[in-house]
């Protein structure tokens, strides 16, 4: 009977303290799965098209503790191109977390039953889908060749990109195709998620001469963001670059005027202008903030791609070279006619103003290449919201 007792006694214990820890984990939002993703770091690069995305991806990317993917999003688009941005945007988060989460099975429901990684957007751009576990061509700290990866890892089968996601602890994604913050609120929410934001941005005056020369790269994406229900438009009369400066407008906002306390030490804005001036200084702060360590390797060769003598072909829309990256910032001072610059200037006024980017007020002005029209960043100043009105803000 004594016997009998104590062993009910520790049955009892044993399940009284199962459920504590069960309503602690419930009421935290601490679940199991958040517990195996705890070691793991999330980086999401927010930017727009020819903004030096791809660079700064390859950054990330070259690095020997990131798995890297570029714009797993564009299977959202390219699937179902006759839908808008914004009709999109849930799709495209879903995609983002599941991946994330190292859960590729997301792909599913976009590429085809029988795939490798061939199938998947840009891979051959990732270090980490040239080395092992995926492919055994590059070791971890080796800088990697996009076309040689292409030549030498294509056969690999699609479930080593899980595995090799698996074995790395940060990951790190790079979007073109997100045009406002609230709609990833449940991904900086998700207890399973150590997710931090870096959105880079880029002199619209720039972005504009560079997305001349590689058009027709654009038009899909184009007619998703100005729901042509799948008519392919060129953007000629400004109207997408209208949509991408709105865009850089509310997440910049939001972030720093609207922030939720949960966007606290988790959001940077990085401009390119800033980076190509000065890129290991830029790119080292990048790696603080994702909590990665830069090595004298890739300090070498972030140093090498930024001080080529080439100016960037730009109909090679994805392909990052060796350039001097300084000329290739301030092409477009000499390449577009003042009537253009004046109408981008109009168009993106706010977002410039918001974002230290000075007009040019004459052909004149905009030819000095020595005048800089770059003002000093502004310290962020964020105004955060009550814990009540964050609780409300919806999935």
């Amino acid at each position: 009977m004594w016997r009998l007792r104590i062993i009910k006694s520790a049955v009892f214990t044993l399940i009284s303290g199962l459920a504590l820890v069960f309503l602690y984990s419930w009421q935290s939002g601490v679940t199991p799965q958040a517990e195996e993703q705890n070691g793991k770091v999330h980086i999401l690069i927010l930017s727009s098209w020819r903004s030096g995305s791809s660079f700064v991806g390859q950054v990330f990317s070259q690095h020997p503790d990131v798995f890297y993917l570029m714009e797993p999003a564009w299977h959202v688009w390219v699937s179902m191109y006759k839908n808008s941005a914004s009709t999109l945007r849930m799709a495209v988060r879903d995609l983002i977390r599941s991946v994330f989460q190292c859960d590729m099975y997301v792909f599913d429901a976009y590429m085809p039953e029988k795939r490798n990684v061939m199938h998947l957007f840009q891979w051959s751009v990732s270090r980490a889908l040239c080395s092992l576990p995926a492919c055994n061509l590059y070791k971890r700290e080796e800088i990697s060749n996009e076309m040689t990866c292409k030549k030498m890892c294509s056969k690999t089968q699609f479930d080593k990109v899980e595995e090799a996601c698996k074995s790395y602890s940060h990951v790190v994604l790079k979007e073109v195709r997100v045009f406002d913050l609230e709609s990833l609120y449940p991904l900086l929410k998700d207890p399973s998620l150590n997710l931090k934001i870096i959105h880079l941005i880029r002199d619209p005056r720039a972005v504009v001469k560079s997305r001349e020369q590689s058009m027709k790269s654009f038009m899909r994406d184009n007619g998703i963001v100005l729901n042509t229900k799948g008519v392919q438009v060129a953007d000629t009369q400004y109207q997408v670059m209208r949509e991408i400066c709105r865009s850089h407008i509310q997440i910049y906002e939001t972030a720093t005027q609207k922030a939720p306390s949960f966007l606290k030490g988790r959001y940077i804005m990085v401009r390119y202008d800033d980076l190509v001036l000065d890129p290991v200084a830029e790119i080292s702060a990048m790696y603080k903030f994702a909590e990665l360590t830069m090595t004298p390797k890739l300090k070498s060769w972030i140093y090498n791609i930024t001080h080529g003598e080439g100016h960037g072909n730009e109909q090679e829309a994805f392909l990052t070279t060796s350039r001097n990256a300084v000329n290739v910032s301030q092409a477009w001072r000499v390449a577009l006619p003042y009537e253009k610059v004046a109408k981008i200037q109009e168009i993106c006024k706010e977002a410039m103003n918001m974002l230290g980017y000075q007009l040019v007020k004459s052909d004149k002005e905009q030819k000095r290449q020595w005048q800089d029209i770059l003002l000093p960043r502004k310290q962020y100043q964020f105004s955060w919201l009550s814990a009540k009105t964050t609780d409300t803000l919806k999935d």
